[in-house]
């Protein structure tokens, strides 16, 4: 049976696409923080959307399930097969063509396997902005970002991904195309159906193209790197900053001393700008088409030190100098991946809630694994922390049986503040057992009900997302 499926695939979409050799597949079957690996009955590889529809068409017919993969820069396990070797991952890298800029409309039609830089570099080239940016912009691709409905450090200002996508492409997990790839900014005709991919990770179907809104460009940006006292400064900063910065308000993030200091340690070519070491620094960042961004972050700054609510800060005066800057906050995951065993956790509390949430947290945590260090670090605009844990020094066995119990702590922390278990992430497999602990029985059965309507052989990614009774035919 899963030689007639091999050989039928390789019929539908050529013998190069599909991949059987086990050193060909290993880029596809481990996820980029080497904790999830499986094992995969192919790698294929289909270069349209008609050989996509094919290829998901015979893997139904075989009961063999499907896991769409993109650029595989996800952080939870949502595109690696299960260990068995049953599944077949579908990588959509070789779909990546722009197929259309429209300027007038400020709209791009793009295939999902495209590198969401290359987007953002189509975008500019017509003097437009595509505003979604992630540490992994080089290498995730659209379909990937779509599916996981990717947020960023933009969010404060344009929202996650569900906020930019106006069609969608999909093939549905029996192999029917459904061609919903229109510009459209107003279609009242019903439900929504774009929006149950967005986010779905893969497991409704899988999307093959998009259509994306654009802004316009915002070439002059300010910026700057501010040192804080507490997690409270930097949210009650956040009004402040939206009077003084209003719709050019971009970005307001959060570090910790100790993501700062894992950065400076494995980036030895960034520096701490200021000359005495403070426990949070706060990047903030306005963008717009004129010098007005300059003159509005210098104000805001003055009447944050007014207040006292910023301790020293200091202004990008150059392209250099920003990028400097903004790298001290991309840096902290490839740092604290070069440190050793990490437990990650991607949380959201209502914004006023995250200083309690730190200085409630992080004292528990540290009694119950003494030496633990806590990386923190985030977006204080959209309430979301990245609560990462590093091992105590020379100890990564301790973090990884001390993980249950902290992971549950966490997350018993964020459920009494009104929270959620992921903000940006997604489920994948690493939560699939936990969202559906801290999920209402509604929650439980509505998300059923729609896998159940749209893929009721369970053929999408299964065991991801959340426990769903997935029957089988194989």
């Amino acid at each position: 049976m899963t030689s007639d499926l091999l050989s039928e695939l390789r019929a539908a979409i050529g013998e190069g696409a599909v991949l059987t050799d086990p050193t060909d597949m290993a880029a596809y079957v481990t996820d980029w923080t080497g904790s999830f690996t499986g094992s995969a009955l192919a790698v294929v590889r289909p270069a349209s959307t008609a050989e996509v529809a094919a290829a998901v068409r015979l893997c139904a017919e075989a009961g063999v399930g499907v896991v769409p993969q993109g650029g595989n820069t996800g952080l939870v396990g949502g595109g690696v097969p299960d260990p068995d070797g049953s599944q077949v991952v579908l990588s959509l890298g070789r779909m990546r063509r722009v197929r259309e800029v429209d300027p007038v409309a400020d709209t791009l039609v793009v295939e999902a396997g495209t590198p969401l830089a290359t987007v953002q570099e189509a975008a500019a080239a017509a003097g437009r902005l595509f505003p979604l940016s992630l540490g992994s912009e080089g290498s995730c691709t659209i379909g990937g970002t779509i599916a996981t409905n990717a947020g960023g450090t933009a969010v404060l200002r344009y929202g996650m991904m569900r906020e930019l996508v106006l069609g969608l492409k999909v093939v549905l997990p029996d192999g029917r195309v459904w061609d919903g790839l229109r510009p459209l900014r107003k279609d009242n005709t019903g439900y929504d159906l774009k929006q149950l991919f967005i986010g779905s990770e893969g497991t409704l179907g899988v999307v093959t193209a998009a259509v994306l809104r654009l802004l316009p460009a915002t070439p002059r940006r300010a910026t700057a790197l501010v040192a804080l006292d507490s997690v409270e400064a930097a949210t009650t900063l956040l009004p402040l900053l939206r009077k003084h910065g209003g719709g050019q308000l971009t970005t307001w993030e959060l570090l910790g001393r100790q993501a700062v200091d894992l950065v400076l340690t494995h980036l030895p070519a960034l520096r701490d700008p200021f000359s005495q070491r403070h426990e949070w620094y706060g990047l903030v960042e306005l963008a717009g088409t004129s010098t007005d961004v300059d003159e509005r972050l210098e104000t805001a700054l003055e009447a944050a030190a007014s207040q006292g609510l910023l301790l020293d800060a200091v202004v990008a005066g150059s392209p250099a100098q920003r990028e400097s800057l903004c790298a001290l906050r991309e840096g902290v995951s490839e740092a604290q991946k070069s440190e050793g065993a990490t437990l990650k956790h991607d949380i959201t509390v209502p914004i006023r809630a995250l200083p309690r949430f730190v200085a409630e947290v992080g004292p528990t945590l540290l009694a119950a694994l003494p030496g633990l260090r806590l990386v923190t670090y985030g977006h204080v605009g959209d309430g979301n922390l990245h609560y990462n844990l590093s091992a105590p020094v020379g100890d990564d066995a301790a973090l990884r049986r001390a993980a249950p119990t902290l992971t549950r702590m966490i997350y018993e922390a964020v459920t009494v503040l009104g929270g959620s278990i992921s903000a940006e992430h997604g489920i994948g497999a690493l939560k699939r057992d936990a969202a559906a602990a801290y999920k209402t029985g509604v929650e439980i059965d509505l998300l059923r009900a729609v896998k159940q309507a749209i893929d009721p052989d369970g053929v999408m990614n299964p065991r991801k997302l959340f426990p769903v009774r997935e029957a089988s035919r194989s």
